[in-house]
């Protein structure tokens, strides 16, 4: 007897394999096309869907990929794996508090390779997350720093009386000039005659266009796929006395390397906005407009601050000139934002909507990598649509190089923030770009790294005290044209001259707590 097939069913199943074929060999656009193909035929089969969802991710397709994750989850509530993934493309869009409740969900079900991925994700992303608030930030850190390895303990003693400190620098960006900006005018400040400077680098090694100078008695250790625990033995046979972690959790792998306690100091500086979560940290820089002392407690780590920003930058790189405010030949205001996709939560739309509505005509531009993507222009349409804010008055562009990217502030009035999590980078374009950028005092240290440059710049009038006087300053500021031409004429001068870039100013704090931190252990 001969059994009869459905004639779609062997069909959709050759589909399939072949679609599955495609996205292991990383031809991502045709595993899409297949994917699609094959729910086509049958719109509930979870392995299309879930394969559509990771092809989508893979080429920054989020928009699409949240659809098809989600529609996966519906078919198998108990696939924890599919959960991560789901956490990951909701983030990249902006809905942080759904993904870390998808990620919540991972680690409380999921195998422990799939809870170990939720809890890195968690620690990595709670600062952006509105729904959580100081404590669950510094525990989901806490949580994740100690389920790390490494416990290797610091070489002591190794010092001689009237030697140079050895200070180390670990970090992934050396030579990416618009990171760069906020780390190497600190780091090339340092007195050689007193300081071995050690940059640890993973990635390509620092140069003379990431802002590096050159100096003969440097020592740059090139440590791309070096294990933690080997790292952790090279430095303390170097006899590293100050490590400090310039990635935070920007490079999250590394981070385990403190762990070790491989010298017998350990800092975090600047790639910090929150605590890092890890005992073995002895302090982590800040400043008062950044943690204020009452928050002191959410954070593992002493807090040492410096009397201006921790986050000084010295754009040694050409830029483009500062052009007027479009406003004075367009006849209405375009405010704008070029933070990240992720940093654009559900309450900064809410905000910027309500701006736009009390500023009628006003438009609103937003530029970041994400908006690339069709699908991801999509989703933040329809979520500005649900706050009342029509397609007709929002520009989405996407990446474009650097240089191209800092002339969007040309056709940018006024710079909102993004909260929880701030701007940085971005905030110091756009000021030096000559565009005023309005913030508030937050809830926590991520919604207050703006707040620190804008104050060390001279620009703290741009410092709202609460959301709501920041979303009033935005209306009144978008009335005032003429205001906005004269500042932007001469903000960059003002700037420049400001603690804001005074990098030389913060190497000389940062080498007196280097030496009193050291002074205690050695």
């Amino acid at each position: 007897m001969v059994a009869l097939r459905h004639p779609g069913v062997s069909k959709l199943d050759e589909i399939l394999a072949e679609a599955d074929k495609l996205h292991r060999g990383g031809q991502y656009a045709a595993a899409i096309v297949a994917y699609r193909r094959v729910l086509d035929g049958n719109a509930n089969l979870f392995e299309a869907c879930y394969g559509l969802g990771l092809a989508c991710e893979s080429i920054l397709e989020y928009g699409e990929a949240v659809a098809a994750l989600r529609q996966a989850l519906i078919l198998r509530p108990d696939e924890a794996h599919v959960r991560v993934n789901f956490g990951k493309v909701l983030f990249g869009l902006g809905h942080v508090s759904e993904a870390i409740r998808q990620f919540q969900r991972a680690a409380q079900q999921g195998e422990k390779v799939v809870r170990e991925l939720a809890s890195a994700n968690i620690a990595c992303l709670a600062p952006g997350d509105p729904a959580l608030n100081n404590r669950a930030v510094m525990e989901a850190r806490r949580h994740w720093a100690q389920t790390q390895g490494g416990r290797k303990r610091p070489k002591t003693g190794g010092r001689r009386m009237g030697e140079r400190l050895r200070i180390g620098y670990y970090g992934s960006f050396f030579a990416s000039k618009n990171w760069m900006k906020m780390y190497m005018g600190t780091i090339n400040a340092h007195d050689r005659e007193r300081f071995e400077v050690n940059l640890i680098v993973d990635g390509p090694i620092p140069c003379a266009e990431a802002g590096y100078r050159d100096h003969p008695n440097d020592r740059v250790w090139q440590v791309d796929g070096v294990s933690n625990e080997e790292l952790a033995g090279h430095i303390a046979a170097a006899e590293i006395d100050v490590l400090i972690d310039l990635n935070g959790y920007s490079h999250q792998m590394r981070m385990p390397l403190l762990n070790y306690r491989a010298a017998p100091v350990q800092i975090a500086w600047n790639g910090m906005y929150g605590t890092t979560g890890f005992a073995a940290v002895d302090c982590v820089i800040g400043d008062a407009s950044s943690i204020p002392v009452d928050e002191e407690r959410f954070c593992v780590e002493r807090v040492r601050r410096v009397r201006h920003t921790y986050l000084p930058f010295h754009m040694f790189y050409d830029t483009p000139d500062v052009a007027p405010p479009p406003c004075l030949g367009l006849g209405h205001v375009t405010f704008g934002s070029l933070n990240s996709a992720y940093k654009i939560t559900a309450p900064v739309i809410a905000a910027w909507a309500r701006i736009l509505s009390g500023v009628p005509g006003a438009r609103l531009l937003l530029r970041n990598q994400a908006m690339d993507c069709v699908s991801n222009r999509a989703d933040v349409l329809a979520r500005f649509a649900a706050n009342g804010i029509e397609a007709a008055r929002l520009t989405l562009e996407g990446s474009a190089d650097h240089l191209e990217f800092l002339r969007t502030y040309d056709r940018i009035d006024i710079a909102l923030d993004t909260f929880p999590y701030n701007g940085g980078t971005t905030t110091v374009e756009a000021i030096w770009q000559g565009v005023p950028v309005l913030t508030f005092n937050g809830d926590r240290w991520a919604s207050r790294t703006s707040r620190s440059i804008l104050r060390a710049a001279g620009l703290g009038t741009w410092d709202a005290p609460d959301q709501a006087e920041f979303e009033a300053m935005a209306v009144r500021m978008a009335r005032s044209p003429e205001t906005l031409a004269q500042l932007r004429a001469t903000q960059r001068a003002r700037v420049a001259a400001s603690p804001a870039c005074d990098t030389v100013g913060l190497c000389r704090e940062l080498e007196a707590i280097y030496l009193e931190e050291a002074g205690a252990k050695l």
